[in-house]
């Protein structure tokens, strides 16, 4: 079907064709489950839940739990707070979890319905809490979602108790559960005791067992939640996905915040330990020195593989924001740069990093779709994608070398358990990029020219 799209571009302002995103609700849902015995609950239709947890189910291929205020008719003409509050009690009964994470859907929030005051009349059993956030999902993004329902956490649960202590917070940004093991492995050896919120890892990449689980041991405690209050500092990584939440709990809690660029590639990294360095006072460990030699080393080895190829980067805006930094690093051209979350900023850093590198007839967009992409590239055709499963079908269309990156990843399998943060993640992801290339070079050589030695 996608060989039908017209070269012609016209502008659209009503109409989106295969988003570069998804609904609020999935991040609110993929935040409460870094929450160590957190239930999620989405407050709307059945089918809504559904599709929440299938579509994070097809991502991390683990069960994504969450249970759903199940509107009828009923509900979406009176309200839905009755169900809201038969939901509370039935979940405490029955799966017994420490804390319940609401969020509203489409539904709910276009009726009107006021969760703080639910929540206020509602009977909640000793030692269990609700907390909530509104997460409409016609507005934003899966990113919009994410940083709402962390910020819902702060509001309810962090408290500057007057009990400092040396841990800092962690706020990794939207994130696979093998990247917040990276961001914990780095933090270890700088030495920085740390409260990581969320944390996904020991959660949606939990060892089979053969017992299931339905909370597992991983997930920020509340009490770390509470005693984000009394941090000497957060370090919130992702620009556009952090700053939020972060702020909240300044104004909340006076914490002062480092906002820092997600760390993906050298400069990045770079950025967020010379940052820790600063903070700790000491220097960088010879570990994590040696990491950064050997991914320049590789790039040095393979720069006449990947320079002045033009690539196509889209997904979610800190990741594509850092993505693009990391492919200018390598000598690559970012000819295209999109997100489907809405926000000038995005647009703003891009073209930022479009004029640092000396760079022309490259652009970027926010609140954008894979039908501008493959517009442009019909128009104007580029040599690597990275971004989303979303794309295979722009790649297979326009025969791109493809490399699947951020969320969601519904076609393959263990690429959560490993991280793209960090040098670590950079070797990872330049090993990707350059086996695609080199894989369409050999593919497209005469029997005469395919080198064994590359």
């Amino acid at each position: 079907m996608l060989n039908l799209t017209p070269q012609e571009i016209y502008q659209r302002s009503a109409l989106r064709i295969n988003p570069c995103k998804t609904c609020q609700p999935v991040g609110a849902l993929y935040a409460a489950l870094g929450v160590h015995r957190c239930m999620p609950h989405s407050h709307g239709s059945q089918g809504c839940s559904s599709y929440h947890r299938t579509y994070l189910s097809r991502h991390f291929k683990e069960p994504a739990i969450g249970s759903t205020s199940s509107f009828t008719e009923g509900a979406s003409v009176f309200g839905g707070g009755s169900n809201l509050k038969t939901a509370v009690k039935n979940i405490f009964d029955i799966y017994d979890p420490d804390i319940i994470a609401v969020h509203t859907t489409c539904l709910s929030e276009t009726i009107g319905d006021d969760l703080n005051a639910y929540i206020q009349d509602m009977e909640i059993p000793p030692g269990k809490l609700v907390v909530h956030t509104n997460t409409p999902s016609y507005v934003g993004s899966h990113i919009n979602g994410y940083y709402n329902m962390m910020a819902g956490f702060i509001r309810y649960l962090s408290k500057s108790r007057g009990k400092p202590h040396d841990r800092v917070g962690v706020f990794p940004g939207f994130v696979n559960p093998g990247d917040m093991r990276e961001l914990k492995r780095l933090f270890t050896l700088m030495e920085i005791p740390f409260i990581l919120f969320p944390d996904t890892s020991e959660v949606m990449d939990a060892p089979m067992t053969g017992n299931y689980v339905m909370y597992p041991p991983g997930g920020t405690t509340i009490e770390a939640i509470v005693s984000l209050g009394d941090c000497p500092r957060v370090f919130a990584l992702g620009e556009l996905t952090s700053e939020e939440p972060a702020e909240v709990l300044s104004r909340q809690c006076s914490v002062p915040y480092d906002l820092v660029p997600l760390p993906i590639g050298i400069e990045n990294t770079d950025t967020l330990l010379t940052a820790l360095s600063r903070w700790a006072c000491r220097e960088v460990p010879y570990a994590l020195e040696e990491e950064r030699g050997q991914l320049i080393d590789v790039i040095l080895d393979a720069h006449f593989y990947l320079s002045g190829k033009c690539v196509a980067v889209f997904g979610d805006p800190d990741t594509v924001l850092a993505l693009t930094g990391f492919v200018l690093e390598m000598g690559m051209i970012p000819k295209y740069v999109m997100t489907g979350t809405p926000g000038d900023a995005f647009v703003r850093k891009a073209t930022g990093l479009f004029s640092r590198y000396g760079l022309a007839g490259c652009t970027a967009k926010a609140s954008a779709d894979l039908f501008d992409l493959h517009q442009w590239i019909k128009n104007d055709g580029v040599d690597l994608m990275l971004g989303s499963s979303y794309g295979k079908q722009i790649a297979k269309a326009e025969d791109i070398p493809f490399v699947r990156v951020g969320f969601p990843i519904l076609d393959r399998y263990a690429h959560s358990y490993f991280p793209l943060l960090g040098y670590r993640g950079a070797l990872r992801l330049f090993e990707k990029i350059t086996e695609a290339l080199m894989d369409r070079q050999d593919r497209d050589a005469a029997d005469e020219d395919l080198e064994l030695v590359m």
